[in-house]
């Protein structure tokens, strides 16, 4: 990198585009650590940058979730190195399951991935996420699973998780965690939301000890039309707004 570029801050060497993105992506780090479901240093969201099919933002490894802000996300290829120069690395395990889902799949825009308490213990059930509640049903109509084959750092793993994920926009890795796949950075986080307060509702039914109801298959099969007319078409886009209006009430400090 030149001199002139050292000089120079982050905002001033990207895009428009590319800044906004980075605004909104910082703000999801913020958001999952407000709602409790980021896991000291080790998870991770990543967004594919504009007019790329081979570079994505990610966290810088060692930065908390709180930390994060739209200057120090790092810019990397899909090997995990970094596209601008940086005093930070990122995390190679975690690297392995973003880029091998950016690659594979074109609407890939965000993928988020947790390690939360609900979403390792229901990742450690036999019969998974159950459609035992009203927003179990979105990720129950897109869900796939991947058995653990251990610390995400090898590459042949790759083509075995693209190939239990598919198409679909939920992911619950077996005693590991939960992943969605959005359009957005909206979608990612809407999905995850759903997916993450699912499982924190059934283990909560699941310690009351009585039988639980499942909701008819039939209505599962239509709840993403029925998810559309709620959310006026916009998906994650309708809440996204307003999270951005709560997470600047407390710190605006994602958008530095």
């Amino acid at each position: 990198m030149s001199a002139v570029a050292d000089n120079l801050s982050i905002r001033e060497q990207v895009g428009e585009e590319e800044w906004e993105l980075r605004v909104n992506l910082a703000a999801c780090y913020r958001l999952i650590a407000m709602y409790g479901w980021d896991d000291l240093i080790f998870t991770h969201i990543s967004a594919r940058v504009p007019g790329s099919e081979d570079q994505f933002l990610i966290n810088a490894y060692g930065l908390m979730f709180e930390e994060m802000t739209a200057s120090n996300l790092q810019k990397v290829n899909l090997a995990g190195e970094n596209v601008m120069e940086s005093s930070h690395i990122v995390n190679p395990a975690g690297f392995v399951i973003h880029s091998a889902v950016h690659a594979a799949r074109h609407d890939a825009a965000c993928v988020l991935h947790t390690h939360t308490r609900a979403g390792v213990a229901v990742s450690a059930q036999t019969d998974g996420l159950l459609p035992i509640s009203q927003i179990s049903l979105l990720p129950v109509a897109s869900l796939a699973y991947h058995d653990y084959e251990g610390i995400a750092l090898n590459d042949e793993e790759k083509p075995r998780l693209v190939a239990d994920l598919g198409d679909k926009n939920f992911l619950i890795l077996r005693n590991h965690g939960l992943l969605t796949v959005g359009s957005s950075i909206p979608d990612a986080f809407l999905f995850m939301y759903a997916l993450e307060t699912a499982c924190q509702i059934q283990l909560a039914a699941q310690s009351g000890g009585g039988s639980l109801t499942e909701v008819n298959p039939a209505i599962v099969a239509g709840i993403r039309a029925q998810v559309e007319a709620v959310t006026k078409g916009m998906g994650g886009e309708l809440a996204w707004p307003g999270l951005l209006r709560k997470l600047d009430r407390r710190d605006t400090s994602y958008r530095d």
